[in-house]
C-alpha cells in the first residue's frame, strides 16, 4: 500500500512537472517576448507622456516626467546608441564566453564524460544537495550561476533519470535563493560589508568591519539553505 502511494505521489508530482514544462514550452521564443515587452513600453510612453504624475526626482529635486519614446528624436537615439548599449551590457562578456565554452564542452562530450562521472559517485539521494551547493558556490564566478549551473542542473536530472524541471528548480533554488549565502567569499561580500560596517557604527562610530565578517553568517546560511531545498 505504502509502495502504491508512494508511486501515485510521484506521478502527480511528475504530471505537475509536465505541465509546467508544457506551459512553458507554449511561451513564444525570448527574442519575441523582448520585441513585445519593447512595444508595450513604447504603447506606455505615447499614453502616458501627457499625464503629469506630480513626481519628483529626490537627488535633484526635478520633476519627473514620462518620455514618449514614439517621436523622431527617441527613436533616432535609440537607434544611434543601440551598439554601445548592446556591447556595454553588464552580463554579455561572461554569457558569450560561458556559451562558447559550453557549445565546445557540449560537442567535444565533455559534459556528459563529466555528468557521468559526477553521478557514478554522487547517491542519488544526494544528488539534490550537491546540485544547491554547487549553485550556492557559484556565486563566486559573478552570474556564472544562472548562465551555467541552472541549465546544467535541468541536464543532471535528467541524466539521473529525473524531471529536468525539478533539476532546473533545485539549481534556481540555490542560485537566487542563496545569493547571500556561500561557504567561498565572493563580490557579496563586500556589499554586506558596507551594511554591517553601517549599522555597527551606530554604537561605536569609529569601527571598520573587515569584508569577511558576514562568513560565518554566510556559511552558516548556505547549510541552511542546502537543507530547506532538500
Amino acid at each position: 500500500m505504502n509502495t502504491k502511494a508512494t508511486d501515485q505521489k510521484k506521478s502527480f508530482f511528475n504530471r505537475f512537472l509536465d505541465g509546467i514544462e508544457y506551459a512553458g514550452n507554449k511561451l513564444p521564443d525570448p527574442a519575441i517576448l523582448f520585441l513585445l515587452l519593447l512595444a508595450l513600453v513604447w504603447i506606455l510612453s505615447l499614453i502616458l507622456s501627457p499625464f503629469d504624475f506630480a513626481e519628483i526626482d529626490p537627488r535633484t529635486g526635478e520633476s519627473l516626467e514620462v518620455i514618449n519614446l514614439l517621436t523622431g528624436s527617441q527613436l533616432a537615439a535609440f537607434l544611434s546608441s543601440m551598439i554601445n548599449t548592446f556591447v556595454t551590457f553588464a552580463p554579455l562578456g561572461i554569457v558569450l564566453v560561458a556559451m562558447l565554452g559550453v557549445g565546445v564542452a557540449e560537442h567535444s562530450g565533455y559534459i556528459n564524460t563529466a555528468i557521468k562521472y559526477v553521478l557514478s559517485f554522487t547517491p542519488k539521494s544526494f544528488l539534490t544537495p550537491v546540485l544547491i551547493l554547487v549553485a550556492i558556490v557559484s556565486h563566486t564566478a559573478t552570474d556564472a550561476g544562472y548562465v551555467l549551473v541552472i541549465p546544467l542542473g535541468g541536464v543532471i536530472f535528467y541524466a539521473a533519470g529525473r524531471h529536468p524541471v525539478a533539476g532546473i528548480a533545485a539549481a534556481f533554488a540555490g542560485v537566487s535563493g542563496g545569493f547571500s549565502a556561500n561557504f567561498i567569499p565572493s563580490g557579496i561580500d563586500p556589499l554586506l560589508q558596507s551594511f554591517t560596517q553601517s549599522s555597527a557604527q551606530i554604537i561605536n562610530p569609529e569601527i571598520l568591519i573587515n569584508p569577511l565578517n558576514n562568513w560565518f553568517f554566510t556559511s552558516a546560511s548556505s547549510v541552511l539553505i542546502i537543507l530547506l531545498g532538500w
